[in-house]
């Protein structure tokens, strides 16, 4: 074990699985209430979403040992609720499958699990549930060697558009020493597409990595035949998943869709990663101009691309 791992940490994660495997009634002789235990349950599970595997797969995928496993299946073969098949490939293998009479119970264990999990939610507040089932994303992820699920990009949800404000301010602080005056634009502009927003012509999409708020851009109108890309933001955590391109890609597909001649954004020399992203799309820098804002002396610049 490395030393770089505290005691501290280690009691941290002992006393979070102390706790929630009394919240999910796991230490129980049966699982919630049903006839068979934690590992019983899972075996069931197992078979209900494999086609016919094989028991030696099974065990090495579930990491039990064959002994155990086979005890399992024994008495589920004894019960009724798997049938057992010898596999063509012989030597004493055997293919599992559920009968009628399985497939009834594993039912009854998937509703018994919704019906705790929700009476568990039910507990906390529903604004607070998406940062619980965030966290839970974030645990498995990190514990899984932290892969990624793939980016999803949607629609804004109520908060979102502060979200938005807050991270610009946050993280342009911390980049580029922007003051507070930059995040009262932020929000100035966020707040005039809210008050606005004209659905046919203008989008806010959101980036979200493992349930969670990752980027975001928006296309708003200028005139009938000119659209503005605004607010483009990758957050440190996602990016070098070309998550930025996407939000782009998104943005000027959109645009063509409602018969925009040309697209328009104004960005800084500074951003360097940003300016990439527009001109693989196709922007052309057409004008800069030095101006000083948010504290910090700044080159700024007019991309066009024309659809």
């Amino acid at each position: 074990m490395s030393s770089s791992i505290a005691a501290g940490q280690i009691a941290a994660v002992r006393e979070f699985n102390r706790f929630y495997t009394r919240q999910l009634g796991v230490l129980g002789q049966h699982l919630m209430d049903s006839p068979y235990s934690l590992t019983e349950a899972r075996v069931l599970y197992e078979l209900a979403h494999r086609e016919m595997p094989l028991a030696k797969d099974m065990g090495a995928a579930l990491g039990l040992d064959a002994g155990y496993l086979s005890r399992i299946v024994q008495s589920f073969v004894d019960g009724g609720l798997i049938k057992r098949t010898p596999s063509p490939a012989g030597r004493r293998q055997y293919l599992l499958a559920l009968t009628a009479k399985g497939r009834a119970a594993y039912a009854d264990l998937e509703r018994r699990s919704v019906r705790d999990v929700g009476e568990m939610l039910e507990r906390v507040p529903e604004s607070e549930r998406p940062r619980l089932t965030q966290a839970m994303a974030v645990i498995e992820r990190l514990l899984d060697g932290g892969s990624h699920a793939p980016p999803v990009l949607r629609s804004p949800r109520p908060g979102d558009i502060g979200w938005v404000v807050q991270s610009h301010g946050a993280a342009y602080a911390a980049e580029y020493g922007f003051d507070a005056s930059f995040e009262a634009l932020i929000a100035e502009i966020a707040g005039t597409f809210l008050a606005t927003y004209d659905p046919g012509r203008e989008r806010c999409w959101i980036a979200d990595v493992d349930g969670a708020q990752a980027g975001s851009v928006f296309l708003v109108r200028d005139s009938d035949e000119v659209a503005k890309l605004r607010l483009l933001l990758v957050t440190p955590q996602a990016r070098g998943q070309r998550l930025g391109e996407r939000l782009v890609q998104e943005a000027v597909g959109f645009a063509r869709q409602c018969g925009y001649r040309k697209v328009t954004l104004w960005t800084h020399s500074i951003l360097i990663a940003a300016r990439r992203i527009y001109q693989n799309a196709g922007f052309t820098l057409v004008a800069t101009e030095p101006h000083r804002s948010w504290g910090q002396d700044l080159i700024g610049e007019t991309w066009e691309l024309r659809l």
